[in-house]
């Protein structure tokens, strides 16, 4: 995956998960940072953790940031 394009964390649906889309490829319904990480290695970033989820400006986190999930 290429990471020149953000990453963007849409807000938190009904369930509480979040759309995960990375190069306008849709990965994934989120229900915590740990599912964003698998995703983005699952899409070839291999070096992901939950520190760079929280810290990386290459992802637009939109409804809240990396704590909020509607609970």
């Amino acid at each position: 995956m290429a990471a020149a394009q953000p990453i963007v964390i849409y807000p938190p649906a009904g369930d509480n998960g979040r759309r995960v889309r990375a190069n306008d490829q849709f990965l994934g319904m989120a229900y915590g940072v740990l599912d964003i990480v698998e995703f983005l290695r699952l899409a070839g970033l291999e070096d992901v953790d939950d520190d760079w989820v929280r810290q990386s400006s290459l992802i637009e986190w939109r409804g809240g940031g990396p704590e909020e999930w509607g609970h």
